[in-house]
């Protein structure tokens, strides 16, 4: 039901890109001044998710989804109506609130309910918010085109919020005895004795390197897939076919299709892998992939099949930070707080992308992509030699503390 309901809320984020155009054509508003929207969405999204985790773990997954659904709704029909930039701002933000509550809610109460599958949870839950803009991407499109985009404003957005109403109603609590690993897991992933509470959380230093560990990781992997388009033109093969296994596509679209896909498989992917061989091992191996990726796509993607091969290692090795980081924060400090201390975590999502236009600044003041990329595959080599080196023993002293 936390899949689903991610899946529903997909569009405020990965279906804006479809609207923009028709706003702009209709009310002549400039696109930068449209995408402020965006920006104010992303923002309140990330940033109340710990106030969100905080109302979950006090009342509950139920009510906290149930008026996320609403808030998600009334978004998009605002968003219909809206005739001015202002009501268009204030939409997003009401949008950005509805869809923090319903993922901070679904990843944490995941969290909560397998402790003993805690990344393959977090993974299939994260997923399912990049798999739901992949099914209904191409009917709003297609609404778009026949009837208007305020008419897919308003029934989408009725849509998707009822189902997220509707399903809210049946989200329950974990179980007390559920919130502590009992199975095999706990042979490969340490486990805290002790629920901190968010306060406790931000007092302790194992907190703040896993956070600059996921801006690392998020704002490296953002610069480098952000600025795709403008790569693939100057490498002049934008628009070059390429041929993979038959199928045809211009190198850009392929490499924006396979995003879709990778991104969403490397969520319960990876989460399963650190549900076995243990979290830092992970991050190890995916955020040094990502590393060694990121160079190779500067090194050899002029060549179109490459291009759209190494992009594709780049998204697969970046998209797991969203079940890595959740399911380790909750081994670290425990099952009762485990959706408001997410949510503490999660606001470095918000934090890395304030740091993106910065390859924009630095592409343009060195005349080459050739320093982002190199700042981008740094900081994730760096990321990955913290995960083991400093991390882990961290992790380690603090879970021997709290027995």
């Amino acid at each position: 039901m936390g899949i689903v309901c991610m899946a529903m809320i997909a569009n405020l984020q990965y279906g804006w890109t479809l609207f923009v155009n028709p706003i702009a054509d209709k009310h002549g508003w400039s696109r930068a001044a449209i995408q402020v929207a965006f920006t104010i969405f992303v923002l309140t999204e990330t940033w109340l998710v710990p106030i969100e985790g905080y109302l979950v773990d006090r009342f509950g997954p139920r009510p906290v989804v149930l008026v996320g659904g609403i808030l998600c709704g009334l978004g998009w029909v605002m968003n219909s109506y809206a005739d001015t930039l202002t009501m268009l701002y204030i939409a997003a933000a009401i949008g950005g609130i509805g869809a923090g509550a319903v993922y901070g809610t679904c990843v944490g109460n995941a969290l909560k309910w397998f402790p003993d599958r805690r990344g393959l949870a977090a993974g299939l839950t994260a997923a399912g918010f990049g798999a739901g803009s992949a099914l209904t991407i191409i009917p709003i499109s297609a609404y778009i085109k026949s009837h208007g985009y305020e008419a897919a404003f308003l029934y989408f957005g009725i849509g998707q919020g009822l189902i997220v109403f509707l399903l809210s109603w049946a989200l329950t609590r974990a179980p007390e005895h559920l919130k502590k690993s009992q199975g095999l897991s706990a042979i490969h992933v340490q486990q805290s004795r002790r629920d901190y509470s968010p306060t406790e959380v931000l007092r302790k230093p194992v907190f703040w390197v896993m956070y600059a560990m996921f801006v690392m990781v998020a704002a490296g992997g953002l610069m480098a897939t952000a600025q795709l388009a403008p790569i693939a033109k100057d490498f002049k093969i934008m628009d070059v076919p390429v041929n993979i296994m038959g199928l045809i596509l211009p190198a850009l679209t392929f490499a924006l299709a396979i995003d879709r896909v990778l991104n969403g498989l490397t969520r319960p992917f990876f989460g399963w892998v650190s549900d076995q061989i243990g979290r830092e091992s992970t991050m190890f191996i995916a955020f040094g992939l990502e590393s060694i990726g990121i160079l190779m796509l500067y090194q050899f993607g002029q060549n179109p099949i490459a291009f759209v091969i190494l992009t594709g290692l780049v998204f697969f090795a970046w998209g797991e930070i969203y079940s890595l980081f959740p399911s380790t924060c909750a081994d670290t400090f425990g099952s009762k707080y485990a959706a408001a201390n997410a949510g503490l975590l999660y606001t470095a999502k918000g934090t890395a992308s304030l740091l993106v236009p910065l390859s924009s600044v630095l592409a343009a003041a060195t005349g080459s992509w050739h320093a982002v990329f190199v700042v981008a595959s740094v900081m994730n080599g760096v990321a990955a030699l913290m995960a083991w080196f400093v991390l882990r023993p961290m992790r380690r002293a603090h879970m021997d503390r709290a027995t």
